[in-house]
């Protein structure tokens, strides 16, 4: 099943478009997610629609359990940023027949495409002959095929960064990673750990994700297309009209739409999205759901320093100075966590400079592809290199 998913997984020939896959948008070089620059992939018909959140990682992405509200009521688990599919098979599915990825119109346009693939005999093989005669049985196996390429391919979850080895005891950090690691868990500095728990736990080494929701109130991203005034994209909801006098048209509120509908009345959870795996992060080319920053000093800066120099970050659309959490409407603006570390300190920011260098230093520790044997052929992205050269011990 495995390799039937391999093959789809690469094969451009499903999507209308004849030129996405889902290794166009997930690029394995880049931990599974894009490779391309832009804060929001392109695909639908003609390659030109722009997608409403940056590409996730698909890197340890198995891991996640199914949605669910935990026993205290915090959202937990589920695939996508809002986690509105509840297993990675049903996630597999779902940019096929989305309009502005592989834009195919339903199932059994899917199937067309598949009918006429050079792998079909094998996906007769593993599913069954008869499951091309149903287009949902048939897309919910094309599912099934690329959840078990995802979960059996050890490429998705190596657990081979330079932090591995260092727990395994097979290589000691440098004194800038192991400070960067302290005040990653200092829960008086940058508190990371409080939702990227270093730990591992049930027997799996550290995911550097409790999978769990958060509104943190990220500055709106004027580079996506659907947050511009002059957006006329058909499938951007003028959502904001509904949180008068919000400023905007649209707004990407999580868990709460519009790509998710089932928690719309839910509006404490709006604003939040899903806390992703630090691992690999620092081979990534954009942070957070809407691509806020394009390099982790400036992704660390802005939690140190959201409450005390807002208008560094909040922009309006001709650069002018926005009011804070400008990507939420004010109306729904008491979700935003203000109360733990490293938010909302008394006086100074809980973190200089040098800790955010720091804190970087150690993040670049997470990059699969370590070797305890040749550790000089280490791949240091060079955010990494940089970070290591300016932060002081």
């Amino acid at each position: 099943m495995a390799e039937v998913g391999r093959q789809i997984f690469s094969d451009t020939a499903l999507s209308v478009s004849g030129k996405q896959s889902c290794a166009t948008c997930h690029v394995a070089d880049h931990a599974f997610a894009a490779a391309d620059g832009r804060s929001v992939p392109l695909g639908g018909p003609h390659m030109d629609l722009p997608g409403l959140r940056a590409t996730p990682s698909l890197m340890y992405a198995s891991y996640a359990p199914a949605f669910k509200f935990a026993s205290d009521g915090t959202p937990t688990g589920g695939f996508f940023r809002d986690g509105r599919s509840p297993t990675l098979a049903d996630q597999a599915q779902q940019p096929f027949v989305t309009s502005f990825e592989m834009a195919n119109a339903d199932a059994a346009a899917v199937l067309q495409k598949l009918l006429t693939r050079p792998y079909l005999d094998q996906f007769e093989a593993v599913f069954g002959a008869s499951v091309v005669s149903d287009p949902k049985q048939a897309l919910a196996s094309m599912g099934a095929a690329l959840a078990a390429f995802q979960t059996e391919d050890v490429s998705f979850h190596p657990f081979t960064s330079k932090f591995d080895a260092y727990e395994a005891g097979t290589t000691t950090l440098t004194a800038a990673e192991l400070q960067g690691l302290a005040l990653f868990n200092d829960p008086t500095k940058g508190n990371c750990n409080a939702c990227h728990v270093s730990t591992g736990s049930n027997n799996v080494r550290a995911l550097f994700t409790d999978f769990t929701y958060d509104s943190i109130g990220l500055p709106r991203n004027w580079k996506i297309a659907a947050n511009q005034a002059a957006s006329a994209l058909p499938y951007v909801p003028a959502n904001g009209a509904q949180f008068a006098p919000a400023p905007y048209a649209y707004y990407d509120l999580g868990l709460c739409g519009p790509l998710r509908p089932d928690l719309d009345y839910r509006l404490s959870l709006c604003g939040a999205f899903k806390v992703p795996t630090l691992r690999n992060v620092a081979v990534k080319q954009n942070y957070f759901h809407n691509a806020a920053y394009d390099n982790l000093v400036d992704a660390v800066t802005w939690y140190a320093t959201r409450d005390t120099n807002p208008t560094r970050w909040y922009r309006t659309e001709d650069g002018g100075i926005d009011g804070a959490f400008n990507d939420l409407p004010a109306s729904l603006q008491g979700s935003i966590n203000r109360d733990e570390v490293p938010y909302n300190p008394v006086t100074a920011p809980t973190l200089t400079s040098n800790d955010i260098e720091l804190i970087v230093t150690f993040l670049c520790t997470l990059t699969d592809g370590y070797d305890p044997k040749q550790p000089a052929s280490y791949r240091v992205p060079s955010q990494c290199q940089q970070a290591a050269a300016a932060a002081r011990p």
